[in-house]
């Protein structure tokens, strides 16, 4: 029998019920009691290493004491002045390598406390609360203009117009949020919680929003300029990397999976999405293993994640590695993408090289090759700075670094009236919490700026 040369794509592999309980709530929330439990482990200790992990500054071992004696909104306030998306970093921060694997409790009992979760509890029981800890100062008649409705540019926002400033934030997709509305998987963020925290940082006031918004189309950075008084850009990376083989652009089934991965945050309907019975995903961070198990999770039978180098490389964290494993998927190191091999205009095949390193360190191929079937291939090899969007025709362009906007301290760019934070920033440290603290930190330079300081 011929094989047919139609790639195995196909929507509802899976029973809608099925589906619905593999993109329900990865971690289930603490209840009180569980939380009550959990915070008395903790030593509060005094100089914390867990606060100097945590690239907001939260006061870890301040708010869970107050967790600790029934002061549960006090808590979250605690963990909002410092983090104002709280909720959402509890839930997809690394926290294994940033304030749990910083725990004084890892030397006496090899287990953290479990910030993240009690960090959580606490944002929760806030928002549903539906407690407004934060009050807008007098206007002060000053505008500034965000770009990128993201982490970075909520924060940024939310501080400015607590600060009294006026502001709007234009975003180019129709809705707030960034990669926690789009890019996040979608069973790390259930109940539509991104929205819900959006909506609780514009109730601040003092912040309009233009959606369908893009730098470079609709709106110059010359005319933000002109017609604000201080512009911060959040607009994160539009481009996308490419595996630079032939055929990636015109074979069906080879796709991007951080477009796949919004399209899967914005389903009404999951069963409905079409998903390769065998797939293969080239990359090594986390959205490599967001869509390597997502795609399990809807029903793909055999899912590969190749990366190029060994497991202790990947961005992406061992907790995460270990977590795409329980769910089925298989990760192969140590090999690169030679060639796209296809039939009939679709993907079927993708060769390998196996890779080593040299004396100096350096990546090279070995000159051995393998070859994975597959109906579908994933590419989450990173994404990049869209230069001309941001410099374009301008009558001062940007300094660039490393193909990324270059900032200083307080995230303030070679323009005068500009600061920039998030992805797009040469900072090396591509993570919601880290953007959360750029778009804070520039903040305060803003306001400063704008009050006549320096």
């Amino acid at each position: 029998m011929t094989q047919s040369a139609t790639p195995d794509i196909a929507a509802g592999r899976l029973r809608p019920e099925e589906i619905a309980a593999n993109f329900d709530d990865v971690k289930p929330p603490l209840d009180r009691t569980k939380a009550l439990i959990e915070s008395s482990r903790c030593y509060f200790c005094h100089d914390a290493p867990c606060v100097e992990a945590c690239p907001t500054s939260i006061d870890i071992p301040n708010f869970i004491r107050m967790i600790n004696t029934g002061n549960t909104l006090g808590a979250a306030q605690e963990i909002l002045e410092a983090n104002i998306l709280g909720g959402m970093c509890a839930r997809v921060c690394p926290t294994e390598i940033l304030c749990e694997d910083k725990c004084v409790r890892n030397t006496s009992e090899d287990k953290p406390v479990n910030i993240g979760m009690l960090q959580r509890f606490a944002v929760d029981h806030l928002l549903q609360s539906n407690h407004r800890p934060f009050a807008r100062q007098k206007p002060t008649g000053r505008r500034v203009a965000v770009v990128g409705g993201g982490p970075a540019g909520l924060s940024c926002a939310h501080s400015l117009a607590m600060a009294g400033h006026d502001i709007t934030i234009y975003e180019a997709r129709p809705k707030l949020g960034g990669l926690n509305e789009y890019g996040i998987a979608a069973y790390k963020t259930v109940n539509n919680f991104a929205q819900a925290e959006v909506d609780f940082i514009l109730s601040i006031g003092g912040i309009s929003v233009k959606a369908g918004q893009t730098l470079g189309r609709d709106v110059t950075l010359d005319q933000l300029r002109k017609d604000f008084d201080a512009v911060f850009l959040g607009f994160g990376l539009a481009g996308v990397n490419a595996l630079g083989l032939e055929g990636e652009d015109k074979l069906a089934g080879v796709e991007d999976a951080v477009g796949y991965i919004a399209n899967l945050r914005q389903a009404a309907d999951k069963s409905k999405l079409k998903v390769g019975r065998k797939v293969v995903v080239v990359g090594g961070g986390n959205t490599a293993i967001d869509i390597s198990v997502q795609t399990k999770r809807l029903g793909a039978e055999d899912v590969t994640l190749v990366y190029r180098r060994g497991p202790e490389h990947m961005s992406a964290t061992w907790h995460e590695q270990e977590f795409a494993q329980v769910n089925g998927v298989k990760l192969k190191h140590w090999a690169r993408p030679l060639r796209l091999i296809g039939q009939s205009g679709a993907v079927k095949e993708v060769e390998f090289e196996r890779t080593a390193l040299d004396d100096r360190g350096q990546l090279i191929g070995t000159g051995e090759t393998f070859t994975i079937l597959c109906d579908q291939v994933f590419k989450a090899i990173g994404q990049k700075l869209v230069k001309d969007p941001v410099n374009g025709k301008a009558r001062e362009s940007l300094d660039l670094h490393g193909g990324k906007i270059a900032v200083n301290e307080e995230r303030k760019t070679s323009l005068n009236n500009v600061w920039a934070g998030g992805d797009c920033i040469a900072s090396g440290i591509d993570l919601t919490v880290q953007s959360v603290e750029d778009g804070k930190l520039a903040a305060k330079s803003i306001d400063r700026y704008l009050r006549g300081g320096r």
